[in-house]
């Protein structure tokens, strides 16, 4: 079941990366892009994370692109208004998070 909630952003660009790297990596049936946080302790603030893995209790499931994306319910806050991007430059190649 997928809720309408998107608490991420996710541009055409991150989302093609994503395909890509599922069917280069074999990612199994039944598992989608895992979007989190961690820390949020002090002023430190907290850091992105993103995986691949299966839906758990408690989890927001939408979709992108037909990619399944998961987040844990209780991380959804931190992660409104954040856009998930691939940027892929001279300088550099890999996905990023932009807040609003």
């Amino acid at each position: 079941m997928s809720t309408t909630l998107e608490p991420v952003a996710i541009t055409a660009d991150a989302a093609r990366e994503v395909s890509k790297i599922m069917a280069s990596k074999d990612i199994p049936e039944g598992y989608g892009l895992r979007i989190g946080v961690r820390g949020g302790k002090g002023c430190f603030g907290v850091s992105y994370y993103l995986g691949f893995d299966k839906k758990k209790e408690g989890d927001l499931e939408y979709t992108v692109n037909s990619i399944p994306v998961y987040v844990a319910k209780a991380e959804t806050m931190y992660l409104l208004g954040v856009e998930l991007d691939f940027y892929e430059g001279a300088d550099a190649r890999g996905f990023t998070f932009n807040k609003e």
